[in-house]
């Protein structure tokens, strides 16, 4: 065996254990989880969209009104890490709102908006962005497939990873605490893991 080929396979076996311990922990200790794939116990609904599960996911593609809607948490979170798989096509507006004080009252200026929107008119805050508060960097486009989002609220520091790739990072403490909300706001939207774990 050559020495490239030990180094390519000591860092491929790396990086295997390294997203194995990450996937574990989100079943892990302290981490909840907030489906079942078999019903919207645990969540309360604010909207119209027409949100109900299909093949074990959360799943919402219209609304009976232009106003979209969301998958409201029961319970409120302070500092806490959030882990999700997602699909959405390619004209998806979808999303996870982050400390929403008032369940009742949620958009961007209310809460922490950590956006799935491939098809924004503004990118810079489209896909992997923290809406109004930390740009996408790098943009990516998550459509057409199944993706996870990893979301850590930390005090006042706020981060964005999906598929392993960190895409905002900010400190602000506009928002303290409240709820967290699943959004559909176009196109088709599916989660299949929510998870949730108190810092």
């Amino acid at each position: 065996m050559t020495r490239v080929s030990a180094i390519t396979i000591a860092l491929a076996l790396a990086g295997a254990a390294t997203f194995s311990h990450s996937a574990l922990t989100q079943t892990g200790t302290g981490w909840t989880q907030l489906f079942d794939g078999k019903s919207l116990d645990g969540w309360d609904q604010v909207g119209t969209a027409n949100w109900r599960v299909e093949d074990g996911a959360l799943v919402a593609d219209k609304s009976t009104s232009q106003q979209g809607g969301h998958l409201v948490t029961k319970g409120s979170y302070k500092d806490h890490m959030i882990y999700a798989e997602f699909w959405t096509d390619e004209k998806a507006n979808s999303g996870i709102f982050v400390r929403c004080k008032d369940p009742k009252k949620i958009g961007a200026r209310d809460c922490y908006e950590f956006n799935i929107f491939d098809t924004r008119p503004d990118p810079s805050y489209g896909t992997g962005a923290i809406v109004y508060f930390a740009e996408a960097n790098p943009a990516l486009k998550v459509g057409g497939k199944w993706n996870t989002m990893e979301i850590s609220a930390n005090k006042r520091h706020l981060t964005l990873t999906l598929n392993g790739t960190k895409t905002a990072d900010v400190n602000n403490g506009f928002f303290e605490e409240g709820h967290f909300t699943l959004q559909w706001g176009a196109g088709v939207v599916k989660f299949r893991k929510v998870a949730v774990k108190p810092l």
